[in-house]
């Protein structure tokens, strides 16, 4: 509930993507339709073979997740996994031969597994049932043996169990007890890093030995402050920490496991996301969320200088892995212009080879546009920051269509990248305004924390703000904005449309939450270790029902009265259809119009990149039958202005 995903780059590359302000406007008038937008392939994960000469990785270009390799020179991939149907994520190579861990779940039910492809092809559910899910944990030092993470044994606990890497026998390591949340496992697999949430802004690291079973507290701390673990180093002598006590972002701390020393080893002006050893411990890569663009940091640790890397252009850095030789790195880039490729480092040469070529080849990379980071006021004078997407024909004299769009959460953010849906939304015509209202990360933990206990209300004004702010830009027309967004956002878009029926001109809602009582009450097992956080973060539906009530749009549907689209997975398990049943069928008693889209195949977002390219499709002519005047639509004229 942190965030949901629905669904950088390097200048000296002979393939590289131009950076934004490269980019020129379109000579051309040719319209693009979502098939061209959809083209694009999105790609995921990342890690080096035995021999580091290949990087397994994940792609949709055959319209589902499968696994895919290519050689760290470039060339032609080859499909490993032949899924039509449930998405197949990359794990990794197996450190000594060429067998690759995978996870799948099963139509979007989010119940995944964890699966072994030999080098043959065959393919084996290593955590087989119906009812858990499961995830890699990690490999041991000696590479003789994998960690998974799974809630087999009780549907609220996950529990770690360590599996042979030829045999695939395994053991249980640890028993959860649905507080503690693992996070790390030491190199010499002595200690074990565990995570407690109090509240989703204040948290704490215990120190679990495994020979004695005794729990140590790290990080105990008065008022509010997140306490992470990050990293074991390759000693197992010291645990590395991040936390934001004392100050607005996270840090990287240093805690010696025998003397509890501990030393502030890296300390940005914003968050350090993550930080991480290479195999040999000679590399720590160290990645920083600036204003919503990734930077990354390779740290020498015997010199403790950065390694020199190539200038990266504005965008998020992800997927960051080292090659066990350490003479390697593969990561993601992925910017406002090009959608996230997958790139090989060599740190004796400098030079990166891009392994991906993700852009489709119908679309012309000059109708794209760069985001602007910009900030407004809200209500009560807070400083608001945001992505603005101006679309090339957007002027004073042909005043554009705008969307107000809210990201998933709570807590999440709408960062720099590539978004095949806003690309598209722009290029008919629309300005959008990804805002990150308060409540979203990044910004610093009083930023963070300043929608507890006031979601439907401040973090919703900001939005209602965001509106005003856009329709003070001389190329909009105020009259003319939507609001839309997934998931939380979705339940952004609800309350908006109930609580100020008359700000927005539309409201598109994917996957939202319509009834925060049901929600918190019938939360699933897994998410049990997160209860008391989310009581703190958004109510507790046993002595406070009747706020959850006030703040949900299920109980308000009488009050919308705008044109609203409803987007729905039929195998949604976190907003039942049920619910968003009884919510379409109450505005409709309105006589409002309601343009319900289920999704008969897919869960908590988008299963396939046909039911993506579907719903985008939907939500453009959704728009254009609401926003535009008649006569209106935008043409070659509006295009080539």
């Amino acid at each position: 509930m942190k965030a949901i995903v629905i669904l950088a780059v390097l200048p000296t590359l002979a393939l590289a993507v131009p950076r934004p302000e490269e980019v020129r406007r379109p000579a051309a008038t040719k319209r693009y339709g979502v098939e061209q937008f959809m083209e694009t392939t999105t790609v995921l994960g990342a890690s080096f073979s035995a021999d580091e000469q290949r990087v397994v990785y994940s792609s949709d270009q055959t319209g589902v997740f499968n696994v895919f390799s290519v050689s760290v020179k470039g060339g032609k991939p080859t499909q490993l996994t032949r899924a039509t149907k449930d998405a197949t994520l990359a794990v990794g190579y197996f450190p000594t031969d060429d067998r690759v861990l995978f996870t799948r779940d099963s139509g979007g039910d989010e119940q995944h597994h964890l699966y072994v492809r030999t080098a043959e092809g065959q393919e084996q559910d290593l955590t087989p049932g119906d009812k858990h899910r499961a995830s890699f944990f990690g490999w041991s030092h000696d590479d003789a043996a994998f960690y998974v993470l799974t809630n087999e044994r009780d549907a609220r606990f996950q529990d770690i169990y360590r599996y042979d890497a030829k045999t695939y026998a395994r053991t249980r390591l640890y028993e959860g007890d649905g507080e503690h949340v693992p996070a790390a496992l030491s190199p010499d697999g002595k200690w074990l890093a565990l995570e407690k949430s109090r509240t989703l802004s204040d948290s704490d690291v215990y120190l679990f030995e495994l020979a004695t079973r005794k729990t140590r507290h790290l990080t105990a701390h008065s008022g509010n402050a997140t306490w992470k673990a990050a990293t074991f180093d390759p000693t197992s002598s010291a645990l590395y920490l991040l936390t934001n006590e004392g100050s607005e972002f996270m840090r990287v701390e240093r805690h010696e496991l025998v003397t509890g020393k501990r030393e502030r080893v890296e300390e940005p002006t914003w968050d350090v996301l993550s930080t991480a050893f290479s195999k040999r411990g000679t590399l720590r890569v160290t990645r920083v969320n600036e204003d919503g663009r990734t930077t990354l940091q390779v740290h020498d640790v015997k010199t403790g200088k950065p390694r020199a890397l190539p200038a990266l252009p504005s965008g998020t850095i992800s997927e960051v892995a080292l090659s066990r030789g350490e003479k390697r790195m593969t990561f993601l880039v992925d910017t406002d212009n090009a959608p996230a490729n997958l790139y090989v480092h060599d740190f004796a040469t400098r030079k990166s080879t891009r392994l991906t070529d993700t852009l489709g080849k119908t679309l012309d990379a000059k109708v794209l546009v760069a985001s602007e980071s910009v900030r407004f006021k809200s209500f009560d004078g807070l400083e608001i920051p945001a992505l603005l997407y101006k679309p090339h024909q957007a002027s004073a004299k042909q005043q554009a269509p705008a969307i107000v769009f809210v990201h998933g959460g709570p807590g999440g953010q709408s960062a720099k990248g590539y978004s095949s849906f806003f690309q598209f939304l722009v290029h008919h015509g629309y300005v959008v305004l990804a805002v990150n209202n308060r409540g979203s990360e990044g910004y610093g933990k009083s930023f963070f924390a300043a929608d507890d206990q006031q979601h439907g209300k401040a973090p919703l004004q900001d939005c209602v703000e965001a509106k005003k702010y856009l329709a003070g830009l001389p190329y909009v027309d105020g009259e003319r904005v939507a609001i839309l967004g997934p998931s939380y956002g979705g339940y952004m878009v609800l309350a908006a449309m109930a609580f100020h029926p008359d700000v927005f001109a539309v409201g598109v809602d994917a996957f939202g939450i319509t009834d925060w009582l049901s929600a918190l009450e019938e939360l699933p097992p897994h998410k049990q270790a997160l209860r008391e956080a989310l009581y703190q973060e958004l109510g507790n539906p046993q002595t406070q029902a009747a706020m959850l009530r006030e703040i949900s749009p299920r109980f308000h549907a009488e009050k919308i009265r705008r044109p609203l689209l409803v987007i729905q997975g039929a195998q949604d398990p976190r907003v039942p259809k049920a619910l968003t049943d009884a919510l379409v069928e109450a505005v409709r008693k309105n006589g409002v119009s309601v343009d319900y889209f289920v999704l008969p195949e897919d869960g908590h977002g988008f299963s396939s990149k046909k039911s993506e390219a579907e719903t985008s499709a939907r939500i453009l002519s959704f728009m254009e039958q609401h926003l535009r005047p008649r006569g209106a639509r935008p043409g070659s004229e509006a295009a080539s202005e």
